[in-house]
């Protein structure tokens, strides 16, 4: 588990407290802040800190913003982001969105998004604002239905990946492993998604038929799975990191402070010598966008991660229970009505310490 530096802050009631300061916030894996709860995040960016509560035991804990340094948000729909990211800029503080485009607007999956269009202008605008590397587009979770094979599947993504050529350098995908989940499979039972789990048959054909179209339609996206345990590299498919240190520091190298917390050294790259010899890189060297310079790094790795996830050290903002995106498969909410009902106390009291409003 990823521990952080800790100071005294000064909450909006006068009370001190203590809180965990950490560098880089990840903005959520629990729920959709971009979509439903950018104005409040913001807020509490300004004012330096917001509150959070472990899923777990309910502890009520402060995160203050002093140190941030970077964000990665993940969204559905990250359009209400727009109007923000000049405000980031402004304090210095870099970012990437994880974007999940999928097509299931007639398979009844993803009923609270807007349409495919919609999201693909949104990608658009923001890839202009974030240039290409600052969205990523996840095409997951990928699930299998009694109506949704895996041709459909892969037509579902040459329809988007057609569209995002151009814009984003990878495309992330998981299998939806709905046995593992209870809250998945207690949701698709519930709202009768007649599902089926993907075999490791089935996972090997669906890499190959996404690699060679990502080949023969001129994608030349690099493609990664997150958090699955199969090894795909035969088809070229890499173990994702969606906090990746790496992108991070391609993005962020000229700020001193990030690239310490990530322990990073960076070198200029060595010419060759009067007698024509190379000097080679090391093995994890990152080349860096000036041309002239590259990076490496320390072990970054959050050990408090699921075993085959690959991401690096951030602090994670967001609470279950709170997405109303109602997406039929949805592993953050235990029920849409739960949702719905801290939904309705956050709009009640919309700028609180919590998402919630609580």
């Amino acid at each position: 588990m990823a521990t952080w530096n800790k100071k005294k802050i000064t909450l909006e009631s006068g009370e001190i407290a203590d809180a965990q300061a950490p560098e880089i916030i990840s903005a959520s894996r629990s729920t959709d802040i971009p979509a439903f709860y950018a104005d409040w995040f913001f807020h509490r960016l300004e004012v330096g800190y917001s509150a959070w509560k472990n899923p777990f035991n309910g502890v009520k804990s402060y995160i203050s913003y002093d140190n941030t340094r970077f964000i990665i948000f993940w969204s559905k729909n990250p359009k209400q982001l727009l109007p923000h990211l000049e405000y980031l800029k402004s304090r210095g503080i870099g970012c990437y969105i994880q974007y999940s485009i999928n097509d299931y607007e007639c398979d009844g999956l993803e009923r609270n998004v807007p349409s495919l269009t919609e999201r693909i202008d949104t990608f658009a605008a923001l890839v202009e604002q974030l240039g290409v590397g600052g969205v990523i587009w996840r095409n997951d979770p990928l699930v299998l239905t009694d109506t949704i094979s895996i041709d459909e599947l892969l037509d579902k993504a040459a329809k988007i990946g057609d569209q995002l050529k151009g814009l984003t350098e990878k495309i992330v995908f998981s299998f939806a492993d709905i046995a593992v989940y209870k809250k998945v499979r207690a949701n698709l039972d519930k709202n009768g998604i007649k599902y089926r789990e993907w075999t490791e048959e089935l996972m090997h054909e669906y890499a190959n038929r996404l690699s060679e179209m990502n080949k023969n339609r001129g994608w030349n996206f690099k493609l990664a799975t997150c958090g699955e345990r199969i090894d795909l590299q035969k088809y070229g498919v890499e173990h994702n990191h969606c906090i990746d240190d790496e992108l991070i520091i391609r993005r962020a190298y000229n700020d001193s402070e990030l690239m310490k917390f990530l322990k990073v050294k960076i070198e200029s790259i060595p010419q060759n010598n009067l007698f024509g010899e190379v000097t080679h890189l090391p093995s994890d060297a990152i080349l860096l966008p000036d041309g002239k310079r590259y990076a490496t790094r320390g072990n970054n790795k959050d050990s408090g991660q699921r075993e085959f996830c690959g991401c690096m050290r951030s602090k994670d903002i967001g609470e279950y229970n709170t997405c109303i995106h109602q997406c039929e498969y949805c592993y953050a909410n235990t029920s849409k009505e739960e949702a719905t009902r801290n939904y309705n106390t956050h709009n009640a009291n919309p700028m609180a310490e919590t998402i919630t409003g609580r």
